[in-house]
């Protein structure tokens, strides 16, 4: 039986994860693992914090604290030296009593580690112009754009509801440019 390399979640404490993927990366060249572990992910998105002064900040947030991805052959050895690196309390979907986990689904590890491909909307509005909302909780309600986020493929559009203006966040996907 040939064993293919998967991708695997280990838990951690948290705050540990950086520490725990350069002891996994030391132990697996110390121990000639290089073979049967490969890489190993901490999941971090960027995030802008709006400071008290009114300015903004970027920093890199893990995506999931207490946890780290490991790609890997699931041999009795690799498993070890895993299982056994300080800060891994265990592998997720290891049901304990020595079990081996599952590994998880590709487009599981696409999505965690950022690879998805998302598909991109192109929409030709300009604030001022009036959409369609197709989808959602607005769906059939019309509105006047007021904002645009092209990066996050998001709009602020202006509706009425209940005799008021209220100002919905919907995906480009969400609406549809009306012909006036």
């Amino acid at each position: 039986m040939e064993l293919n390399k998967e991708w695997y979640v280990l838990h951690t404490y948290s705050g540990y994860e950086n520490k725990v993927k350069e002891n996994i990366e030391m132990r697996k060249e110390s121990m000639n693992m290089e073979n049967n572990i490969f890489r190993v992910e901490v999941p971090e998105e960027e995030v802008t914090v709006v400071q008290d002064g009114g300015g903004t900040k970027t920093r890199m947030e893990k995506t999931f604290p207490g946890y780290v991805l490991v790609e890997m052959i699931m041999s009795d050895d690799a498993w070890f030296i895993v299982r056994n690196t300080p800060g891994v309390t265990g592998f997720v979907g290891s049901h304990g009593a020595g079990s081996k986990p599952s590994p998880l689904l590709p487009e599981e590890v696409d999505n965690l580690l950022g690879n998805a491909q998302v598909a991109r909307v192109d929409l030709n509005v300009e604030v001022g112009d009036h959409v369609e909302i197709t989808d959602g909780a607005f769906s059939g309600l019309s509105g006047r754009v007021e904002g645009i986020e092209v990066d996050q493929q998001k709009l602020k559009v202006v509706i009425e509801m209940f005799g008021r203006e209220t100002v919905a966040e919907l995906e480009f996907y969400q609406v549809k440019r009306e012909d006036i």
